[in-house]
């Protein structure tokens, strides 16, 4: 019987206090609900706002990702204050848990800390085409953990910004020109100069590569079967691919209408009766 008293004492205390959360409980889901309804509202008055300005893509993505974070965060304080934790607690809780996920979450704190130095030095910003840790890829966005790079098969490719921040970094749009360098080979027997001169009208029939600084030939390497010609000339960065492709294919229909033999591996083989 004693047994039987205890447990309805207990259950009476187990539906008293349930009955006295109830109030807080609801009142905490009402509180999360419309927190959430508010973030969003507030990240589209913050992403309108950006739009009507001129401000760089990559300060707005970065400051949105930390606006919609820390919100969330201030919500869970509402939310577990409302339940009855008192704040003194909560901060001793978050304190002691902060420093517990601190020493897990090294690695992330990297990346956040990564994200800033890229927003303060910007040594890339969104629509830049960048190579880095073995990935080329355009800048799709920049958040406070990791940067999306989009490839040139169209696959995004996501890297932690602690990584990008430390690492070799190449800005391919930093500068409005870039140069580029194309090796050809030709056969020992062709005529260098012809195939010099060639180089140079290809590079001068196509309005896309600049005549300042003037495209230049040299030769690069005797190699074991070719002699191998180095083309250097500039473009801007809009057209620089075009120019790129249309020079290798120019290059090789010209040499072939010239004559002048572009040397391909072979292999000779004899038969012994």
């Amino acid at each position: 019987m004693k047994e039987l008293e205890n447990y309805q004492e207990y259950t009476d205390k187990a539906i008293e206090w349930a009955l006295g959360m109830l109030p807080n409980l609801v009142l905490a889901i009402i509180i999360f609900f419309v927190g959430l309804w508010v973030i969003r509202f507030i990240n589209k008055l913050v992403k309108r706002f950006f739009d009507k300005k001129e401000y760089d893509q990559t300060l707005e993505s970065f400051l949105q990702s930390f606006i919609s974070i820390t919100l969330k965060f201030l919500l869970f304080v509402l939310v577990v204050t409302q339940l009855g934790v008192k704040t003194s607690s909560l901060v001793a809780i978050v304190g002691a848990a902060g420093l517990a996920i601190g020493l897990a979450l090294q690695g992330s704190l990297a990346n956040f800390a990564g994200g800033v130095l890229i927003l303060i030095f910007k040594p890339f910003k969104v629509g830049d085409f960048i190579s880095s840790q073995g990935i080329d890829g355009t800048v799709k966005e920049i958040s406070i953990f990791n940067t999306k790079l989009s490839t040139f098969g169209n696959q995004i490719a996501i890297i932690p910004n602690g990584q990008l921040s430390n690492g070799n970094i190449v800005n391919f749009n930093m500068e409005d020109t870039r140069r580029d360098k194309i090796d050809i080979g030709i056969g020992y027997g062709s005529n260098i100069k012809e195939a010099k001169d060639i180089l140079l009208k290809i590079c001068a029939d196509n309005p896309s590569i600049n005549t300042e600084p003037a495209p230049e030939v040299y030769v690069g390497e005797l190699a074991d079967s070719s002699v191998n010609l180095t083309l250097r000339f500039w473009a801007n960065n809009d057209v620089f691919w075009p120019a790129h492709f249309y020079v290798i294919e120019q290059a090789k229909l010209q040499f072939d209408a010239a004559g002048i033999e572009i040397p391909f591996p072979q292999r000779v083989m004899h038969k012994v009766d």
